[in-house]
């Protein structure tokens, strides 16, 4: 079956190459029978494949990961995208035990402690719920771009997701940060006023500032811990793994202030 897997994902990666979105999620939709979910961040790029995905009224259902802990103006845009497309979207929210029971060992901002405890928290926030939502998928969505960091620089527009099951789709995979805000601007697509104000990654309030000039698109995101290789756990295939090296905690700061945020201001292309 991984086999069989592997060579489906690089089949559809070498289709999809010359489509455009639409073209890329029909393609997809058309040849993988079975469960199809797009789990949305509701940031910009995820802002993109929503809009596709809706004119497309294909079977693909759209889901997010409510971790309790994200920005108003989050919860905003996707009260927005809701009304504009005339959808729902699902959310799944963390188990109430594991939540309660980190809060009360670690305290409410305990995932600055260390990496491991905010891997433990991104674990119970957003990949248990994860699992949850892509439970009997036989494709994955999501808005990846290979530009977002050093350590997404391989991402293809298909791959297998063979601890999952699955097949991983990644149809902005090629495309720049330039392109995806001129497909917003050019379609009036919703999206998140954090990234007018110098937030190109958008993830839960506590862990997420405004980016420095010169800093790749991630560097807001748990900006306290060493440079390589953050991630929340979504994007591995071990999820679970232990700390690796240089991921030991680094002396804290404190997130860009407002005034900064507006300094580094990112306007749409």
């Amino acid at each position: 079956m991984t086999a069989a897997l592997v060579r489906a994902a690089g089949d559809l990666a070498r289709d999809m190459a010359g489509l455009d979105l639409r073209g890329r999620i029909r393609l997809v939709e058309d040849r993988i029978p079975g469960r199809l979910v797009f789990t949305t961040s509701l940031g910009i790029e995820d802002q993109a494949l929503t809009h596709a995905l809706a004119l497309n009224k294909g079977r693909t259902e759209i889901v997010t990961l409510d971790t309790g802990r994200l920005f108003p103006e989050t919860y905003d845009v996707w009260t927005e995208t809701e009304a504009a497309y005339g959808i729902r979207i699902r959310a799944y929210a963390p188990e109430r035990v594991a939540e309660e029971a980190f809060v009360a060992r670690e305290g409410i901002n305990g995932f600055r402690h260390s990496v491991a405890a905010r891997q433990a928290c991104c674990g119970f926030r957003k990949v248990e719920p994860l699992g949850r939502a892509l439970e009997g998928a036989a494709a994955w969505f999501t808005g990846l771009r290979a530009g977002q960091s050093a350590n997404r620089a391989d991402t293809p527009l298909a791959e297998a997701d063979e601890g999952r099951g699955l097949i991983k789709v990644n149809p902005l995979a090629d495309w720049t940060r330039a392109d995806v805000d001129r497909f917003v601007r050019d379609n009036f697509i919703p999206y998140n006023t954090l990234h007018d104000r110098g937030f190109p990654s958008i993830g839960c309030a506590p862990c997420t500032r405004a980016v420095k000039i010169g800093e790749d698109e991630r560097a807001g995101r748990w900006w306290w811990e060493q440079e390589s290789k953050k991630e929340c756990g979504l994007h591995l295939h071990r999820p679970e793994g232990d700390v690796a090296p240089g991921q030991e905690a680094a002396a804290f700061e404190e997130p860009a202030s407002a005034a900064t945020s507006r300094e580094h201001r990112r306007e749409l292309v």
